[in-house]
Parts: structure tokens; sequence; C-alpha cells
């Protein structure tokens, strides 16, 4: 889809890129192959050389080039093309308020590898695996992830920035993650039922008590969140797609599943969510 995109063109939006769609430009190759644009000569050559210019950076992988110019309700139209620099990225906290909120765990899925981090354990090393990717997925990262991340492990993540959040928003599903995947169909099997407020509860387990299973129930939860960000990523694409007309050839096939490193404890579970139910009464 992002070769077939034109808003990120100063001076064309979506109603300019339809128009051009329309016309028959319907992908930077079009747009310098063209022998008309709607419009005057000038802007048919500014667009002819913005269009060759993007071909260039594409072939550069230059994902900056795109993100910067993109609108971020856009930003979707960086996939697939720059599937394989993509960090699925999920964390969960202690629960507290902010300054006082710390990260015991993160998870990150690539399309290929899980990896996950602990607090007191491997958690600094994030900061230098995350390096290695030049697009961020995730559900109100804006918001949380990333800032906890930044402010938490003193980093700076500049990548280009997928949330799911309001991607899928913007396709009429909220509710948080959670909301978002049941009314999308995903089924969360052991783990449905466990949320943010059951993960401090399995954090807490796990350090005042030593119960390992309760740290891997944790990162079973964490890395689950991380690993349905792909799903809910094409989905939305998807969906987008359906919008344009490209729906015929631009869909994507769901992501093949992706076995958990980890086995939640379906006693800890039960027991933790009556505790949370109780709490609420």
């Amino acid at each position: 889809m992002l070769q077939n995109t034109f808003c990120h063109i100063p001076g064309i939006g979506l109603k300019s890129e339809k128009t051009l769609w329309n016309s028959g430009i319907r992908s930077w190759q079009d747009a310098v192959h063209m022998t008309h644009v709607p419009g005057t000569a000038r802007k048919h050559q500014f667009v002819r050389n913005r269009a060759a210019e993007s071909i260039a950076r594409l072939q550069k992988l230059d994902v900056e080039y795109f993100a910067d110019l993109l609108p971020s309700n856009l930003h979707w139209r960086l996939f697939p093309e720059f599937r394989d620099s993509m960090l699925y990225l999920d964390i969960e906290t202690t629960g507290m308020a902010a300054p006082f909120n710390a990260i015991t765990t993160i998870a990150t899925y690539d399309g290929t590898s899980i990896s996950y981090y602990i607090k007191d354990h491997n958690l600094d090393q994030f900061k230098y695996d995350v390096e290695k990717y030049r697009v961020l997925v995730t559900y109100n990262g804006r918001c949380f992830d990333v800032p906890v991340i930044e402010r938490s492990l003193g980093v700076k993540m500049p990548q280009a920035h997928i949330d799911l959040r309001f991607l899928l928003k913007g396709l009429g599903f909220s509710g948080g993650l959670k909301g978002c995947e049941k009314r999308l169909g995903i089924d969360r099997e052991e783990l449905d039922g466990v949320d943010g407020f059951l993960a401090v509860l399995l954090w807490q387990e796990f350090t005042r008590n030593k119960n390992l299973n309760a740290l891997e129930t944790l990162l079973a939860y964490n890395i689950l969140d991380a690993v349905n960000l792909e799903l809910l990523l094409v989905m939305a694409y998807n969906l987008r797609v359906q919008e344009t007309p490209f729906s015929d050839t631009h869909q994507v096939p769901a992501p093949r599943p992706v076995e958990n490193l980890f086995k939640p404890d379906a006693a800890i579970v039960k027991r933790l969510l009556d505790l949370r139910d109780a709490r609420w009464w």
C-alpha cells in the first residue's frame, strides 16, 4: 500500500490522492511515467519528482522519510513494506503512580523470534536489542509503553511507531487491547480474563513468595500481548485496504500461529482472578 500512497507528498491529502487514483495514477511508478496529472504542469512535475524520490527512498529502506511525512493515522501503510524491521512490543509494570511505576517485564516479537526481559535480571539489555528495529508496533504505546521505557531505562526510542489503539479506534474497535481482540474473534484460551491488574498481582506473587510459576504466567501473558499485535495489525491493515481501490490485490494473509515460550499456571490464574473479583465487591 505504501507504493500507492501520495499523502506523504506536500499538498496532497486523502481527497487529492483519490483524485490521482481515479485518473489512473495509482502508484509511484505510474506517477513517474505519467503524461498528465490533474492540475498544472508545475504540479505535474512536482508529483513526478516526489514519486521518483519515494522509489529511491524505499529502495534504501528509509522508513524515517515516510514516517516523518505521513500523518500518524496513515502509518499503517508502512506495513508490509517494512514488516521485516518491525518489533511488536508490550510492557508490564508494578502498577504504581508515576514516577514510581517500574517496568517488571518487557516482551517483544519480530515476526520470527520472541524475546523477554525481566526486572533485576536482563531488563537493561532491551535498550540495546531494540536498536535493531526501525518500526515499533504497540497498543497504546505512544501514551504508555514507550514513555515508560524511555524514562525507566534512560533510552530514546526514535523509531517509526504504529500504535494500534488509534488505528483500531478509527475502525470502530475500542475497549482496550483485550476488548479489541474479543471483537475481532481472537481467543486467549487459558489467559482469558487476565489483565494488567492481574499482571501486577502476578509480579507481587513472584517477588514476595519467590513463586516461579507466577513469573512464568506473567511472561506467558506479556508475550501473548506482544505476539497478538501482529495479528491485530494484519487485520487492521486489511480492513483499511478494503477502503481503497486495492482491496483485491493488497490483502495480507493471517500470520502463522506462534507458540508461547511459557505456559500459564491455571491454579494461580484462578486464585488471582478470584482475588481480583473479590476486591471489586
